[in-house]
């Protein structure tokens, strides 16, 4: 799993096969994805928290976004 910045390239690389993002991110952060996404096969699951979807990638911060990439 990537989160927010790797997540942008990996998806503009055409890595990410998933993009999970929480919808309690800033709008701001989120917009540069949600644009890159637009045209792109992607799935996208919505997660309800920053600090759930920290949890679902291991760590103990929050993420705004994260990837699951198509070779994992």
């Amino acid at each position: 799993l990537f989160r927010s910045k790797q997540t942008l390239k990996a998806l503009q690389g055409g890595e990410a096969k998933v993009v999970y993002i929480a919808k309690d991110a800033d709008e701001r952060v989120l917009r540069p994805l949600r644009n890159a996404l637009v045209g792109r096969d992607v799935e996208v699951v919505e997660v309800e928290s920053m600090q759930q979807l920290g949890r679902l990638c291991g760590i103990e911060v929050g993420a705004a976004a994260a990837a699951l990439l198509g070779n994992e």
